[in-house]
């Protein structure tokens, strides 16, 4: 068993880092004390950690959602005026997944990015947070992808394994002489696998390009970015080409959407644009950090002032709970918005709530006549069920809520989700900080009474 005062060295050490990096980007530290006048700029860290092809980097600044501050509001119209009926659901997904790409390879938080129906035309609503420039956005989601095939030049076909991204060299196969590309299943083995089926130009051109490159890795690029490098086993004639893999239904299905990305360019207009100000969200963020101070300070006292020294001690262990929660935010990090905050603020007054479930119990335990230390164990490991279960069910809820799947049957705004992620990561917070960090000051700092 590991001793408390070590737990108690983690949970400090733990506590110090999570308050380092809570830092706001510069914050000035006036010192006075014993003559030293002094003002120490304290700054949060910036992490960019590399191993092998692992990159961490994070600039530690809190992320903000549309509605806190501000950016763009696009609306875009598809013209399927030259897209076959059967095809126009497919046309749209399609350029929504390119502009969903462009915008997170530009690293927007949290966009919202989905289709809509109005009247007949189909639209795809776009808004952009941080984006305040309606030029730049435009700019950001207005090209239409452009599709690619490329070959090895002839120096690195002597060791096609090293090769890089830029050793593969443009063909004049592109994505107009792309009809369309399906998914399709081996008939030997029933693993799914991605057909390509080309107009007659741009079967010829395949043809000659598979007839050099028998046994070479041929790959194809959309927006310079590879999708995908099959190897040609046998020069393909007939226009016709099957991408195999060890890639399941779910990854056949997003490469071939990307492929018609290309192969079906949509052209599309901007019926509707706006530059979304923040003021709102600064001044509700203003009254929802004063609502949580509030809330923070009135359960602390509720806490004291119910349960006296364990009270305070959980007070304690409350705030350790919000610099971790404010700290994990910069670290993973999570974009917030309004919901996002107000997932936060139920969580704070949840952080105590297995405290209470545990205070009680050893009421009861004191009551029996029990001494402290052992009420103390007994309360805290019969408690546990009711904790496990009810933590367990909100988790639930936020699972549903936060939908990581993309069911299309569920929720999939990102509001919503940041309020199932704030309010997740504050359960699972909440427990280590009233469970291990509440017992472990108990264990350390009150002894209470033997007899009660």
């Amino acid at each position: 068993m590991i001793k408390p005062k070590t737990i108690f060295y983690f949970i400090i050490l733990l506590f110090l880092l999570s308050l380092y990096i809570s830092l706001p980007k510069n914050y000035p530290l006036k010192i006075n004390l014993f003559g030293i006048n002094k003002e120490i700029n304290l700054s949060s860290p910036q992490i960019d950690y590399t191993l092998g092809n692992l990159k961490f980097k994070r600039d530690l600044e809190i992320k903000k959602g549309l509605d806190l501050q501000g950016g763009s509001h696009l609306v875009l119209e598809a013209d399927m005026t030259e897209v076959e009926e059967g095809e126009k659901e497919t046309a749209l997904e399609a350029a929504k997944n390119v502009i969903s790409r462009r915008v997170d390879l530009y690293g927007v938080a949290e966009p919202i990015i989905q289709t809509a129906k109005t009247e007949g035309n189909l639209r795809i609503i776009v808004e952009l947070p941080g984006i305040k420039n309606i030029d730049e956005a435009i700019d950001l989601i207005g090209k239409t992808a452009q599709l690619d095939f490329r070959e090895l030049s002839d120096d690195k076909k002597a060791s096609p394994e090293g090769a890089l991204i830029f050793d593969f060299l443009k063909t004049d196969l592109t994505g107009k002489d792309l009809k369309s590309s399906q998914v399709q299943f081996g008939n030997q083995t029933g693993e799914p696998t991605v057909g390509l089926y080309f107009n007659s130009e741009g079967a010829a051109k395949f043809a000659e390009i598979t007839k050099r490159n028998v046994n070479y890795p041929v790959a194809i690029f959309l927006d310079d970015i590879p999708l995908t490098i099959p190897r040609v086993n046998e020069p393909i004639l007939n226009g016709e080409a099957i991408i195999s893999g060890d890639f399941d239904l779910k990854e056949a299905k997003a490469l071939s959407i990307q492929l018609n990305a290309g192969a079906l360019p949509v052209p599309i207009k901007i019926v509707e644009q706006n530059t979304i100000g923040a003021t709102l969200g600064e001044e509700s963020v203003q009254k929802s950090v004063r609502a949580g101070l509030i809330g923070l300070l009135i359960v602390a006292l509720f806490m004291a002032a119910l349960y006296v020294w364990p009270g305070v001690l959980a007070g304690f262990a409350l705030i350790i709970y919000g610099f971790l929660t404010l700290a994990l935010y910069k670290l993973i990090p999570v974009t917030l918005t309004l919901p996002g905050i107000a997932g936060f603020l139920l969580s704070v007054g949840m952080a105590v709530d297995s405290n209470i479930l545990i205070f009680e119990r050893m009421k009861e335990e004191i009551r029996a006549g029990k001494p402290f230390s052992v009420a103390m164990e007994l309360g805290f490991g019969r408690a546990w069920d009711s904790i496990k279960d009810a933590n367990v069910c909100t988790l639930i809820t936020c699972f549903v809520l936060f939908n990581p799947f993309n069911w299309g049957f569920l929720n999939t705004s990102g509001m919503v989700r940041g309020f199932a992620l704030t309010l997740s990561l504050g359960i699972g917070i909440s427990l280590f900080t009233g469970i291990v960090v509440t017992r472990t000051f108990l264990r350390l700092f009150y002894k209470g009474k033997e007899n009660k």
